[in-house]
């Protein structure tokens, strides 16, 4: 019998769903009983991380729409490897004074993914600092 958690540890948000993006979102997705949400993820591309998220149900929106999403959102993971769009989220979190949720770049996703995977997350962007 399984156990499943009704207790919402996280609720995150991806932005970019490429190649380590894709494959991020699906161990996401695994870690749903563990109190793990994916509620919205940005991808403008037709990725097929980003069809997984649509067929999964999870809400397609824009960089913006995430941030704008306030509270709802835990932690946005920037899945980009673009040091621009990192720039932008961090001043979109500014402009609208969302002190709440935390934008993690892609070391972080890294980080978490050796603690949940046995896989390792291959390729990905050579700038992944913060």
């Amino acid at each position: 019998m399984t156990v499943v958690n009704t207790i919402t540890v996280a609720d995150i948000a991806l932005v970019g769903l490429g190649e380590v993006g894709g494959r991020f979102l699906d161990e996401m997705l695994k870690l749903k009983e563990r109190g793990i949400r994916v509620v919205a993820v940005a991808e403008p591309s037709d990725t097929a991380g980003r069809r997984r998220a649509a067929a999964d149900g999870i809400a397609l929106r824009t960089m913006d729409e995430i941030v704008a999403m306030g509270h709802a959102i835990d932690v946005i993971f920037d899945l980009t490897g673009v040091p621009s769009v990192r720039r932008h989220l961090r001043e979109k979190m500014q402009e609208t004074g969302n002190r709440h949720t935390i934008v993690a770049p892609e070391t972080m996703a890294r980080m978490l993914w050796a603690v949940v995977s046995e896989d390792s997350l291959l390729g990905g962007h050579a700038d992944r600092g913060y």
